[in-house]
């Protein structure tokens, strides 16, 4: 079969290998889609944390079921996703039903090859099933995910102001599930086209760019002078985490959904008096990933909608580089299968 190997940072070459033999507890997919999120760019910039290369890499992902041992309720061709986080199941975290952060965690297309390949073999207790949706929508349930878990984390509750910085896919993600939540949403980005995006698509009320408007000004005059009770980060910027900080209500609740390499710095003073909680939010769990599918199956969220760019598998290559530009005004680039 035909993969696409990410050999250094900054290099792509398709190769030849294997297809996988089906193992005991296992599936094999055949790939229909591949969703680009921001660790596949990362990776290819040389910037992502737990990474070694070379690397296959793709982890949102949806296909065709060829192939399954040990998952009764799974029928031979039928469409279906996965959830990329395989777990260890014996660790701290996994006994206390946190697998997404699994000790020993393998993360498809981090830790291991992922699914830029014809065919991708996977554990069976990952298996989601299709419900109807298309591949393209079955693609970006994970990236969703991702958001939904980070709003969870938050406890968004009803009517209260929740900051969301970041309108990358993540984000957007993270946008609706705060909205279905109950959030009064506020974006904070620095790319105009994306904030646009966010009041056009996402019918986003208030909308920020950091480089063109007094952030806190702005904030005191959207939430009267409280400022946002929740601050979710999904950028995975330095500068933008440690700005975030001044952001927060007293009492208020961060987290961090997005990842960066370096440390964190703040003012114990400032973040002391406010009480206030910070907290990561890695990977989602299948609550997050059956939520998702439930909001998208109900139509109160449309992933399809962020897809700017399509390709076919033997133009990635070509075309990866291309979308780390900004002029390019990328949301988010899919790739097509046979």
């Amino acid at each position: 079969m035909k993969t696409l190997v990410c050999t250094i940072p900054g290099e792509l070459e398709y190769k030849e290998s294997e297809m996988p033999a089906l193992k005991p507890g296992h599936a094999i997919i055949k790939i229909k889609r591949i969703g680009i999120c921001g660790t596949d760019l990362h990776a290819f910039e040389g910037t992502q944390p737990f990474f070694e290369y070379p690397r296959i890499l793709g982890h949102e992902l949806s296909g065709e079921l060829i192939a399954v041992d040990d998952a009764f309720d799974f029928e031979i061709g039928e469409a279906v996703t996965f959830i990329p986080y395989f777990y260890c199941g014996k660790c701290i975290a996994c006994r206390k039903g946190k697998q997404n952060a699994c000790v020993n965690i393998k993360v498809c297309g981090v830790h291991q090859h992922g699914g830029m390949a014809e065919y991708l073999s996977v554990p069976s207790y990952s298996l989601i099933h299709g419900e109807g949706l298309s591949f393209d929508e079955l693609a970006l349930v994970e990236p969703l995910a991702i958001g939904a878990h980070g709003v969870r984390r938050a406890g968004v509750m009803k009517d209260e102001f929740v900051l969301i910085i970041g309108a990358g896919p993540i984000g957007l993600g993270t946008i609706e599930f705060a909205r279905i939540a109950g959030g009064k949403v506020i974006v904070l980005d620095v790319n105009n086209n994306r904030l646009k995006f966010c009041k056009e698509k996402l019918h986003v009320e208030y909308t920020i760019n950091a480089l063109e408007a007094d952030v806190m000004e702005q904030l005191m005059k959207i939430t009267n002078a409280s400022m946002p009770t929740v601050v979710i980060d999904a950028t995975g910027n330095l500068n933008a985490i440690n700005n975030a900080f001044q952001y927060m209500a007293h009492g208020a609740r961060f987290v961090l959904i997005g990842l960066q390499k370096g440390q964190i710095s703040f003012s114990h003073p400032e973040f002391h008096k406010r009480e206030a909680t910070l907290m990561s939010s890695r990977n989602a769990t299948r609550k997050d990933f059956e939520h998702v599918i439930s909001c998208m199956k109900r139509k109160e969220v449309d992933p399809t909608t962020y897809i700017t760019h399509r390709v076919l598998f033997e133009q990635v290559k070509e075309e990866f580089e291309g979308w780390l530009n900004p002029a390019k005004a990328v949301i988010k680039a899919m790739v097509e299968m046979n």
